[in-house]
């Protein structure tokens, strides 16, 4: 990023309204649309039916009956994101309608072709992702403020207390957002007292996520997020379920493989990482960096954009300054402790939830709760993004406290 010649003032580093980031929902899309324009009813009617046409295995019916329609009338993006998250949920559940062991190998010409075209447009892949079912799947319930979910899938509260909890995380991370461009602009201005309140105002919105995270432990039922919210979210790369990938016809004659919706499609954490200088490993490294392709390509920019920017950790260390030195410090730590809430919340519903489903597999127990299902099997040490999610998450977690400057 260049100064300029050092005859005007130099411009601020990062906009973002450039990067379709809002000043007061971040990375969140701001007021989604919930309802699309008339000729999309036949995938509204669908879309809004779908935990029960999933639970009477009508779905794939339903789906076959679609009539073909063009993606060529929806106008503007917060069209094209409704448009994508009606199909991603219908794609996901015309997927898993009868679980791990009766997967499709082909997705229908009328829901693959206009799904394809929307996803083009968006520049997202045709499958759900983090941008789908958390960012775009949010609405104001009532006046109060009080939140509810657009779209919905089989999990009930429990999945909509997971999407919920996770959009929550996302707005605590808008004050951090900012601060990361305050905190660049204040590097280019050599403005000391600037950054390290930018810093401090980083800090505090990390660890507001980590608060925010941990209502995941009231609002979402271990057992049903393994046994039934899981599957929906998984994808067909790196899933032994569905090891060929999926057929998406009228667009490919060959297989293409997506991975499944995972935290680290986030941008806020790409974000954060990038700002403070975290260096992962080069496995942990090259799937994160997959990862972002998953992302609105202007947030994706937005990234890049802070990788590009100077070093914010050299900066301070060349400063001297014991005061920025503890400001950071106190931002890897918040995000250090941030990646460890996280190991804590994927222990219980994964870990552990798959431990007693093993069990339970081992000694059936006739008073289980019989909606819940057949647990999956395929994913039981992976995360729906496909990643080996224990050896990942404590990696990142690791290398991020190496991050801390030492006195």
């Amino acid at each position: 990023m260049e100064a300029g010649d050092g005859t005007e003032e130099p411009p601020l580093p990062l906009a973002l309204p450039r990067f379709q980031v809002s000043e007061e929902f971040g990375f969140l899309l701001p007021d989604p649309l919930t309802e699309l324009p008339e000729p999309y009813g036949p995938w509204m009617e669908v879309a809004h039916e779908l935990p029960e046409l999933i639970a009477s295995h009508r779905l794939r019916s339903r789906v076959h009956q679609m009539p073909q329609l063009s993606a060529r009338h929806l106008r503007g993006r917060e069209e094209l994101h409704l448009a994508h998250l009606v199909l991603s949920f219908i794609t996901m559940g015309y997927v898993w309608q009868e679980g791990e062991e009766g997967t499709v190998q082909v997705l229908p010409r009328n829901l693959a072709v206009p799904y394809w075209e929307v996803s083009e447009a968006l520049g997202l892949p045709p499958i759900l992702s983090h941008a789908d079912l958390v960012l775009a799947n949010w609405r104001r319930k009532d006046p109060n403020g009080n939140l509810d979910t657009i779209m919905a899938l089989p999990g009930g509260e429990s999945l909509r207390g997971f999407v919920l909890v996770t959009l929550l995380v996302e707005k605590a991370a808008v004050p951090g957002v900012k601060a990361i461009v305050r905190a660049l602009h204040a590097i280019l201005q050599r403005g000391e007292e600037t950054l390290q309140g930018a810093l401090e105002e980083l800090a505090g919105a990390i660890e507001a996520m980590s608060k925010a995270l941990r209502r995941m432990h009231d609002h979402v039922d271990p057992a049903v997020f393994y046994a039934v919210i899981r599957i929906f979210l998984s994808g067909w790369k790196d899933n032994p379920a569905m090891p060929d990938g999926l057929i998406y016809e009228g667009v490919s004659e060959e297989p293409l493989a997506f991975s499944g919706g995972s935290a680290a499609q986030s941008t806020v954490l790409h974000a954060f990482d990038e700002l403070l200088g975290i260096h992962h490993s080069q496995d942990t490294t090259a799937f994160l960096h997959r990862m972002r392709s998953y992302m609105p390509p202007p947030h994706r920019a937005f990234v890049e954009e802070i990788h590009r920017a100077p070093s914010l950790k050299q900066h301070v260390l060349s400063s001297g300054d014991g005061r920025l030195r503890a400001a950071f410090n106190r931002c890897v730590s918040a995000l250090t402790d941030f990646r460890s809430c996280h190991i804590t919340i994927v222990t219980k519903y994964i870990a552990v939830a798959a431990a007693r489903a093993k069990a339970g597999r081992a000694e059936p127990d006739t008073s289980a709760e019989p909606a819940l299902g057949k647990p999956p099997t395929a994913l039981e040490a992976k995360g729906t993004g496909g990643s080996h999610i224990f050896s990942f998450l404590k990696s990142i977690r690791d290398t991020t406290r190496e991050g801390m400057i030492s006195a």
